[in-house]
């Protein structure tokens, strides 16, 4: 995204309203003008609800009602400043002026600070790699991490590796869905040969026979064990606190999960890419088949797999789908981006919340304040 304009740059409302005729999705707070344009599909409550608020002051509803942005919410949209309006803003409508002035007394310190956000000063350095810098932090890291911002990621110096960090959505379909189908009718011939038994290596005496009926248990528990799986590795490892003096924990951290929080609307880095997903869903079968005979474990894998390609699809889309309002995915996406924005340390669920409600990660009811 190209650097915000110098604080000069100003547009009478005549310019704004030709750019509004032309199709852009500019709003304001107060005197700043804003171009949500490219935020339209991002934007949790729908494309629909921006381009109705289009050239009208916001400042109200960043305090709500339905809910209050959060800090993050607020310095992500200075990274769309154009620059300010001409003329009294205050002129516009009666309301919009009280909506202004209600965000002033609700929030006195946000103005200020958000005047002063400039992007292309940080703590690191945008034009190089950002993976062996991120290491150096230390106890800045975990602040500076969970402040989302609207550009690519480079991690390598070298062009090789960094394209196996990267990826299309539709990679993940493309490559697992036919090993999901060529895993599920190998391992339901093998189950109908009438020859698979649980538990033999304890006792012949008391094994269960595996029938090809079993077979779509075995497949819906391991879609069913993957959404744990899901939870686990989100809340627990990617979720980590790296100690603020090691290196080498905070570049790990950044690679397998703090870039996306990062840049949460980096299209390239929302699915697990191929190369390191290989290795993954390698280890994750060699354990079902230590574990289990090989046509059971192969099944619940199967099924496994396919819920670990639902889960990367439900993810890119929660990131940049327009779910129709009041559906399951329109509440999901509003539930994933209050975790990006506000709510780190809960609300762990990508494609269901139930291991949130079952283990009390969901995120904390923020009632409105009323306005006075």
């Amino acid at each position: 995204m190209a650097p915000a304009p110098p604080p000069d740059t100003s547009f009478s409302l005549a310019e704004v309203q030709q750019r509004l005729a032309a199709g852009f999705c500019w709003v304001r707070c107060g005197a700043r003008l804003y171009d949500l344009t490219g935020f339209l599909r991002q934007h949790p409550g729908g494309e629909q609800l921006l381009r109705a608020r289009a050239g009208q002051d916001v400042s109200a509803d960043l305090d709500g009602p339905p809910h209050r942005h959060s800090a993050n919410a607020r310095l992500w949209l200075e990274q769309y400043y154009v620059g300010e309006l001409q003329g009294d803003p205050q002129s516009s409508t009666e309301n919009e002026a009280a909506g202004s002035a209600n965000t002033r007394k609700t929030d006195p310190a946000m103005e200020p600070k958000l005047k002063v956000v400039d992007w292309d000063k940080d703590l690191v350095d945008w034009q190089k790699p950002l993976l062996w810098q991120v290491g150096h932090l230390g106890e800045k890291y975990d602040e500076w991490v969970h402040q989302p911002v609207t550009r690519p990621i480079r991690l390598f110096n070298s062009n090789f590796i960094e394209s196996l960090t990267k990826t299309v959505w539709y990679s993940v379909p493309v490559i697992w869905i036919p090993l999901v189908l060529y895993l599920s009718w190998s391992y339901y011939r093998t189950l109908a040969q009438g020859n698979v038994r649980l538990f033999t290596s304890f006792t012949t005496e008391y094994s269960v026979a595996m029938p090809e009926s079993v077979f779509p248990g075995l497949f819906v528990l391991g879609m069913l064990f993957w959404s744990l799986v899901e939870y686990l590795i989100h809340r627990f490892l990617f979720h980590m606190k790296p100690p603020s003096k090691s290196y080498y924990l905070i570049t790990l951290h950044f690679i397998m999960h703090g870039q996306h929080h990062k840049a949460p609307f980096d299209e390239s880095r929302l699915v697990f890419p191929p190369a390191p997903a290989s290795l993954v869903i390698a280890a994750f079968y060699s354990i079902s088949q230590l574990l289990l005979p090989e046509a059971v474990g192969g099944t619940v894998f199967a099924g496994g797999l396919l819920g670990y390609v639902l889960y990367d699809m439900t993810h890119y889309y929660l990131h940049f789908g327009s779910p129709h309002k009041g559906s399951y995915l329109y509440n999901m996406k509003a539930h994933h981006v209050k975790h990006h924005f506000a709510h780190q340390k809960s609300g762990f669920g990508i494609s269901t919340k139930f291991w949130d409600y079952f283990f009390h990660t969901l995120m904390p009811e923020e009632p409105h304040p009323k306005m006075q």
